[in-house]
């Protein structure tokens, strides 16, 4: 188990909604690394824990697999880039840009607003 920083504490408010209530707590949160997890699983015995701690688990296995393909493909695609030509450069530059995620979409202003003069 770890204590979040201010700045992580932000960046988990602005991602998950259902967390806005902790953007006015005055105490940093804490948060559970997998083997943390694990840990707490094997001292708590419910069925119901059991269950949400197998799934913590698994998240954090698919999490990890995700993360290994990205560098992997970023690697493969680097010792590509070394071999080709110049001619290439584009070809790379878009598929890096595709390998970047999106930004997240703008949220627009609902309701009335009077016309600007």
């Amino acid at each position: 188990m770890l204590q979040l920083t201010e700045d992580e504490k932000t960046e988990v408010v602005a991602n998950c909604d259902h967390l806005t209530r902790l953007k006015f707590s005055p105490n940093l949160p804490y948060a559970f690394t997998e083997h943390g997890t694990v840990m707490l699983a094997s001292v708590l015995n419910s069925p119901v824990a059991v269950q949400a701690s197998v799934q913590v688990v698994r998240a954090f296995i698919r999490i990890r697999e995700i993360l290994a393909s990205h560098r992997d493909l970023a690697r493969k695609l680097q010792e590509l880039e070394k071999k080709y030509d110049a001619n290439f450069k584009n070809v790379f530059d878009v598929i890096r840009k595709l390998m970047t995620p999106p930004p997240p979409p703008s949220k627009k202003r609902i309701g009335f607003s009077p016309a600007e003069r």
